[in-house]
């Protein structure tokens, strides 16, 4: 019989099927992905009659497998390591964590997975290339990258070298550097850190520049970065500032949009907009949008904020063209 360690995962899963039964078995499947049901099925088919050694070695694995995570769960790998040297020795203890811990995706630096990718830069930046480079290779490539990036460009390559030719690192040396981090990392986790800035904040200010100053500001932001420039926009007006606009220019607005637009905008709109819209609509056209509106089924949220942002880019489109004027900060504004 073929050794424990050359049967593989699939072959390993089929057996423990088998020897649980159909019904259990049957129950297990229902909740695998279906590539995977094809895959142990086809396994099952092929198995033929199971060796006593294969049936002993596959339930004894199993076991221990759910001895360790059992153990985990209750108290770490330092908990499960002691408990399994008790129960196996500790050579064995050791044989089985190696072998098991991967597929329990217990893995070490799982603490710095938790934390924001700029404070993660501040904990690894002045540490030695090797160091970084086994801390990145236990991390996700996106954050990785990230981490990389935001590094002094001679660590950059320096450390990617590294990586490139690290083959392994003994649990010892890992849970060594590890620890170190989780040090290196209390200090900044006791920081209070407020979020500050963003587009939110520059739409806010934005609003309350004359408007002379936001034109020549917007005007020049465009030209270095029109992605930035247009989130600003987007959130400098919504649509339920619609209530702001005086009534001559919500009656202006009415007749650029469509009423199917308007009826989909208004399915997720506050009451007080609602009214805002209604008062300055003719009684005919209000009572059509209405009851629209009440015989309108469940309407989806991505439709209801295309409906809306449609209107909002309406309402931009007639301000820059100085059909109304919306309020803005920055002092009186004379209207002549």
């Amino acid at each position: 019989m073929a050794k424990n360690e050359d049967i593989t995962g699939v072959k390993k899963a089929a057996v423990l099927l088998v020897l649980m039964g159909s019904d259990r078995a049957a129950t297990i499947l229902k909740k695998l992905p279906d590539s995977d049901v094809e895959q142990l099925t086809l396994e099952i088919a092929n198995l033929g009659k199971i060796e006593e050694g294969l049936k002993n070695a596959v339930s004894s694995e199993f076991f221990e497998f759910a001895k360790i995570k059992e153990f985990i769960n209750k108290g770490g790998i330092d908990y499960a390591r002691k408990l399994l040297e008790d129960a196996f020795g500790p050579e064995k203890a050791i044989e089985i964590i190696e072998k098991l811990v991967s597929s329990l995706q217990v893995r070490p630096f799982d603490f710095l997975r938790r934390i924001d990718v700029a404070q993660m830069v501040n904990v690894l930046q002045n540490e030695h290339p090797q160091t970084i480079a086994l801390v990145l290779c236990y991390l996700s490539p996106t954050i990785a990258s990230q981490v990389i990036t935001n590094l002094n460009e001679s660590l950059q390559v320096e450390v990617v070298k590294r990586i490139s030719i690290m083959n392994s690192a003994t649990p010892d040396v890992v849970k060594d550097v590890e620890t170190k981090m989780k040090d290196r990392l209390s200090s900044f986790a006791t920081q209070t850190f407020s979020q500050v800035g963003g587009i939110e904040t520059a739409a806010e200010i934005m609003n309350n520049i004359d408007r002379v100053v936001s034109k020549n500001i917007f005007d020049r932001l465009s030209e270095r970065d029109p992605k930035l420039s247009e989130e600003i926009r987007k959130r400098m007006f919504v649509f339920e500032d619609i209530v702001k606009l005086d009534d001559r220019s919500i009656q202006r607005i009415i007749r650029e949009i469509d009423n199917k637009d308007l009826t989909i905008a208004l399915k997720g709109a506050s009451e007080e907009v609602k009214l805002t819209i209604f008062k300055n609509m003719s009684k005919r056209s209000s009572q059509i949008v209405q009851e629209e509106l009440d015989y309108m089924g469940p309407v989806r949220v991505r439709d209801v904020d295309e409906a809306q942002q449609k209107i909002v880019a309406t309402i931009r489109r007639l301000e820059e063209s100085g059909e109304i004027i919306i309020g803005s900060g920055g002092g009186e504004e004379l209207i002549v």
